[in-house]
């Protein structure tokens, strides 16, 4: 006689033999006795990821037209990169975008910096570190998240374009995603400008002599990236890509009288 294993099923899923619990789920969501694991179960973790996604959205979508500026947290203030920040910030504010940075210090913070003084709309989107990075005092609105790509995704959903400024593997990550976004048609007329010829140079060298040459990029891939020492220039060529694309600036970026979720 053929024995029979024990089955039971586990909403789209169907468990047999050794794999059938001795309790249900609804029984170890109704028992507050035992271990807390399950709050770092993988099924747990997607209800957190979705969280962020939905806390990022339902802050940010009012945002008017903004630009992301990426680069060091180690840049310290009263540096030339510093000042170039700064400078890029309130440029951005004056052509009517909010800015963008990932909210920490250095090159992050001139960026908010140089749009709050200006009166524009300034955003950090911070990530939680081993170490402590808190949010730096410029931004207005600032948001924490847990996972990077689903900052990453702010970052490309609430951008018409990236600037970067001097950085290291941070920045470098986020550059190199946005090119990959921009050469897979993922995201079209966007815009990503690097500030300081100086110190891009050698990189530039490397993506033209090394990956056209080998095949492993085409030359029109080169071309994606703009590179230039002039903030005034790095704005210009984000306003001729959001024409292109037919985005509108809606005039000097103003900072929001309210955030998602005051009035509830």
């Amino acid at each position: 006689m053929k024995k029979t294993r024990p089955e039971r099923r586990q909403g789209a899923a169907v468990v047999r033999g050794d794999l059938v619990s001795d309790s249900t789920y609804d029984q170890r969501l109704l028992d507050r006795r035992g271990p807390a694991d399950w709050l770092h179960m993988d099924p747990w973790r997607v209800m957190r990821i979705q969280a962020e996604f939905v806390e990022g959205f339902g802050q940010l979508a009012e945002l008017p037209q903004a630009v992301t500026v990426f680069g060091s947290a180690r840049t310290p203030a009263g540096t030339p990169e510093y000042e170039m920040g700064i400078k890029l910030g309130k440029s951005l504010s004056e052509a009517g975008y909010a800015v963008i940075t990932g909210g920490g210090p250095g090159c992050m913070e001139a960026a908010n910096k140089g749009a709050a003084e200006s009166g524009g709309v300034s955003v950090g989107l911070g990530i939680e570190l081993p170490f402590e990075q808190s949010m730096n005092e410029y931004v207005d609105l600032g948001i924490e998240f847990r996972y990077f790509f689903v900052r990453k995704t702010m970052f490309v959903k609430y951008s018409c374009g990236f600037i970067t400024l001097p950085g290291g593997f941070g920045t470098l990550d986020e550059l190199f995603e946005a090119l990959t976004l921009v050469q897979t048609g993922k995201v079209t007329s966007f815009p990503v400008v690097l500030m300081g010829t100086e110190f891009w140079g050698d990189l530039i060298g490397w993506i033209r002599n090394t990956l056209v040459r080998t095949g492993k990029i085409s030359a029109r891939d080169a071309d994606l990236i703009h590179v230039t020492d002039d903030v005034e220039e790095a704005v210009r060529i984000i306003v001729e890509a959001d024409r292109t694309r037919g985005g509108r600036v809606r005039g000097r970026a103003e900072k929001p009288m309210t955030l998602a979720g005051d009035a509830e």
